[in-house]
C-alpha cells in the first residue's frame, strides 16, 4: 500500500515561528497565541462530549419508548408513545449528524506542536534476571560470601546506619553491588555481634536496615529481576503505603529482633560454658577433680580448716571422723590438688600443710 503524504500538507506552524515587530512583545504575543489555540481546542472537545452525551441520552430514551409501546395494550397510550419517539427520533437524527460534522472537522483540523506528536501506543519492559551460572558448591559460596564481605565491610556498615528512606534509597542506587544477600547477611551477623556488645539501640537500628534489604530481595525473586532494580519501587511503596503494609514491615522487624536477641543469648551462653569449661580444665588436679568442685562437697568443718589454713585444726577434725570417711575426704583433696603431700609423707593418712 502506498503511503498517504496528504496529512502532513496542512500543519499548523508553531506559535513562535512568524517574525514580529520590534515594539512588540514576543514572549506574551507567542503565550497569548498558544493560549487561543489551546482555548479553541478545549472549546471543540467540550462541544464534542456534550454531543455525545446527548446522543448517548436520546438513544437512552428511544429505548425505553419502544419497550413501552410493545408493552402497552392501551390505543391512545400507543399514539401518545408513538409521537412521542418519532420526536426522539428527529432529535437522534439531528445530533448524529452534529456528530459526523465534529468528526469531519476534527479530521480535516490542521496539526500542531499539541497534536502532531500523540502516544500511539505505550510498552512496559521489566528487566528479567541473567541466565543462571554454574552452581557454586556450599564451599565455593561461603568463600565468595567473606570475600564480598571482607571487601565491602565499611560500605555495608554505612548503610547500616542509615534511618532515613531517601538517604537508604540513595545509598543504595550509587552502591548498586550492595544490593545483594551477601549485604543482608553481614547485616544480620553484625546485629547479633552488637547484642552480644549489650549495644542495643544500634542492634535495633541495623535490624531496620537488615529487613529494609530482605524486602528487596523478596520483591526482587517474586518479580523475577535483579534487586537492584526494584530499590526505587521498593522505596516508593513504603513510603506511601497504607497503614496495613506499614503493621507487616513492623511486625516483620519486631520478630527479626526478637530472633536476634534469642540467637545472642544461645551464643553468649555458649561462650560462657566454654570459657567455664576451659577454666575448668586448667583448675582439675592430678586425680582429675575439679578442687572448687571437691571445696564445697566437703562439710563445714573441713571447709572452714581450708579458709584458716589451720593444720592443727584439719587434724583434730580428721581424727572425729571414722577413718573410711577421712581418708575419703583426704584423697579428694589431694586428687584435686587442693592438698599438695609433702616429700616426707609416707601415707595419705598424714594431712600435708595446706596450699597456699
Amino acid at each position: 500500500m502506498p503511503i498517504d503524504y496528504s496529512k502532513w500538507k496542512d500543519i499548523e506552524i508553531s506559535d513562535d515561528e512568524d517574525d514580529t515587530h520590534p515594539n512588540i512583545d514576543t514572549p506574551s504575543l507567542f503565550r497569548w497565541r498558544h493560549q487561543a489555540r489551546v482555548d479553541r481546542m478545549g472549546e471543540f472537545e467540550k462541544n464534542k462530549s456534550e454531543t455525545k452525551e446527548s446522543l448517548d441520552k436520546s438513544q437512552r430514551q428511544l429505548n425505553d419508548l419502544k419497550n413501552k409501546l410493545k408493552a402497552s395494550d392501551d390505543e391512545s397510550e400507543k399514539k401518545k408513545v408513538e409521537a412521542d419517539i418519532e420526536k426522539l427520533e428527529k432529535q437522534f437524527s439531528e445530533w448524529k449528524k452534529k456528530e459526523s460534522e465534529l468528526e469531519k472537522q476534527e479530521k480535516l483540523a490542521p496539526w500542531n506542536c499539541d497534536t502532531i506528536c500523540r502516544e500511539g501506543f505505550s510498552k512496559t519492559t521489566v528487566n528479567k534476571l541473567p541466565d543462571k551460572k554454574k552452581e557454586l558448591s556450599e564451599e565455593e559460596r561461603l568463600d565468595h560470601s567473606q570475600k564480598f564481605m571482607d571487601k565491602y565491610k565499611s560500605e555495608i556498615e554505612k548503610f547500616g546506619y542509615y534511618s532515613n528512606w531517601d538517604d537508604s534509597k540513595e545509598y543504595l542506587l550509587a552502591n548498586k553491588h550492595l544490593a545483594c544477600e551477601d549485604t543482608a547477611n553481614y547485616l544480620t551477623y553484625w546485629c547479633v555481634n552488637l547484642q552480644m556488645e549489650e549495644k542495643n539501640g544500634l542492634m535495633k537500628q541495623v535490624a531496620h536496615q537488615t529487613i529494609v534489604m530482605q524486602y528487596i530481595l523478596e520483591l526482587a525473586k517474586t518479580m523475577e529481576v535483579p534487586p537492584i532494580a526494584c530499590v526505587p519501587s521498593f522505596f516508593t511503596k513504603i513510603k506511601t503505603c497504607d497503614a496495613k503494609y506499614m503493621e507487616g514491615f513492623n511486625s516483620e522487624l519486631k520478630a527479626f529482633i526478637a530472633r536476634i536477641e534469642r540467637r545472642s543469648k544461645e551464643k553468649t551462653d555458649k561462650l560462657m560454658a566454654e570459657i567455664e569449661a576451659e577454666e575448668r580444665e586448667k583448675r582439675l588436679g592430678p586425680g582429675g577433680l575439679d578442687p572448687q568442685e571437691v571445696y564445697e562437697e566437703l562439710p563445714a568443718e573441713l571447709q572452714n580448716c581450708f579458709d584458716t589454713k589451720d593444720i592443727g585444726k584439719l587434724q583434730e577434725v580428721l581424727t572425729t571422723m571414722k577413718p573410711d570417711e577421712a581418708q575419703i575426704w583426704l584423697k579428694k583433696c589431694i586428687d584435686s590438688g587442693l592438698w599438695v603431700p609433702g616429700p616426707s609423707d609416707d601415707t595419705e593418712d598424714a594431712p600435708p600443710p595446706p596450699e597456699e
